[in-house]
């Protein structure tokens, strides 16, 4: 079961400044739990019997409210900061220092109306934005903001916002802490998805590894009728049509899965990365894709070749939209047209996000190990749509974590291939090959069915301290 929350909390500063209209308050509070709740987001804020009218305005006004966040510290996702008046942006600022929260924070200013201009009715959200925002980068606590500079907090521009922002507070939430699998050693001919488990670690990331002998031991412990290993081959059979595939080689892989499946569950892992060949073709006969194929679309990306950089990026992306990731190569140019290029890989990806997903062989690999032992690969076309990719590196010649974003779209042109495969076109692509070749990027880049590189763009750089290139073309294709 995957870790990456499903519902979030947030926590609710409403500032007030007593010379402004006092009643805004109480009507923002209102709004926003009738939008939250709309929402399906759980709230944690201070009630009118805490502090004045539930607003957030004094020293201990802040005290209050950040007593109250660091009471449900675990819980709390993200910080949303309503301003319905011009807001004291001290008060505001110190309940977010005080409680110790370190997750991204979303400040919204009430728009004024120009027949509400009065002493009694104007509001001032507009100039107290600022002043919040200046006091917010004094004290080191970043913050996002919304599309317009003030807007309705009934708006559907606010409701868009806060989407988005839960979207960033979910991949910010799901990267702090999160467990990588490494299982098996790098395939010797991938210099290319070496990474420094010192530099992840320093970022808050662990990686456990598993030798794939202990694998290998622990299939050969279970029996064909262990009721683990049925359960684990009827999800393969529900994956992918496997009507093409021998009897015994779906067991085989079934008890593969159970051994990976628990190891991970014994060890808290979110997301693994597997040597895929050739050394399971060559003991177990099989290809562990439909096994991988299956995590990914349980939201617990699995990536090939024991690239664990391509497991994070995956994990990112599967965090962030709450659709699964693949990850493939950059694999061939599409004839002439530069801003089309292929992606392929054997066959791990979800099957949610393909046509017709079916379990074969992966025929490449089968040149060198035999057809027959690589049973499992799943073959499928990309569902065509609006998708997002993302590469996370370390470079250790810096000392540093890097990554790259953007979007684009797959779509339906003719490809006659076997295997996961997709066309994809990216505005200015060549562009985007030379930046990767030039800073040293490896092959594979993670993907999947969304339109979210704005949002991964500003959760690693603003809130995760990660160097991240956002390829953002002047003229997008539409």
């Amino acid at each position: 079961m995957t870790r990456i929350p499903q519902q979030l909390t947030m926590g609710i500063i409403i500032g007030n400044r007593g010379f402004f209209p006092s009643y805004l308050v109480a009507e923002a509070r209102q709004q926003a739990i009738t939008l939250f709740d709309r929402l399906g987001i759980n709230t944690v804020m201070v009630d009118e019997n805490q502090t004045e009218l539930g607003g957030v305005e004094t020293r201990q006004e802040a005290k209050t409210c950040a007593a109250l966040f660091r009471q449900h510290r675990d819980s709390i996702h993200g910080i949303v900061v309503l301003l319905p008046n011009f807001g004291d942006e001290k008060a505001v600022a110190e309940a977010i220092r005080l409680s110790g929260l370190n997750v991204p924070v979303l400040v919204q200013a009430q728009e004024d109306n120009l027949d509400k201009m009065g002493l009694a009715t104007r509001r001032d959200s507009f100039c107290g934005k600022i002043s919040l925002c200046n006091n917010l980068r004094q004290y080191g606590i970043p913050f996002t903001l919304t599309t317009q500079h003030v807007c309705a907090l009934t708006s559907d521009v606010f409701e868009n916002d806060l989407r988005r922002f839960e979207q960033l507070c979910r991949v910010v939430t799901a990267m702090r802490g999160v467990r990588v699998g490494a299982i098996g050693a790098r395939p010797a001919g991938f210099n290319t998805v070496r990474y420094s488990e010192k530099l992840l670690e320093r970022m808050g990331v662990a990686v456990e590894t598993l030798d794939l002998s202990e694998v290998f031991t622990r299939v050969k412990l279970l029996r064909d009728d262990d009721i683990r290993v049925e359960e684990k081959r009827r999800v393969l059979l529900d994956n992918a049509d496997a009507s093409a595939i021998p009897a015994e080689k779906v067991v085989t892989m079934a008890k593969l899965f159970v051994v990976i499946s628990e190891w991970v569950i014994a060890n808290d892992i979110d997301t693994t990365a597997i040597q895929c060949w050739t050394s399971l073709q060559e003991n177990l006969g099989i290809n562990v894709c439909s096994i991988m194929s299956v995590m990914s679309g349980q939201l617990m990306p699995s990536a090939c070749e024991v690239d664990v950089m391509g497991a994070l990026s995956m994990y990112a992306l599967a965090s962030c939209s709450l659709n699964p990731a693949s990850i493939a190569d950059w694999n061939n140019n599409f004839g002439e047209e530069r801003d089309k290029c292929v992606l392929f890989h054997c066959g791990n990806f979800p099957s949610a996000s393909l046509e017709s997903p079916a379990m074969g062989t992966a025929d490449i690999i089968g040149t060198t190990v035999g057809k027959e032992n690589t049973c499992g690969a799943v073959h499928g076309r990309l569902k065509s749509g609006p998708m997002t990719y993302f590469r996370l590196s370390t470079d250790d010649l810096t000392g540093e974590i890097r990554a790259y974003v953007g979007e684009g779209k797959s779509v339906d042109d003719e490809l006659d291939t076997v295997g996961c495969r997709a066309v994809v076109q990216v505005p200015q692509l060549e562009n985007l090959l030379a930046w990767i070749c030039n800073n040293g990027f490896e092959h594979h880049v993670a993907m999947n069915h969304s339109s979210t590189a704005q949002v991964l763009h500003e959760a690693f750089t603003r809130y995760l301290g990660i160097t991240t290139y956002y390829h953002q073309p002047a003229t997008l294709f539409r």
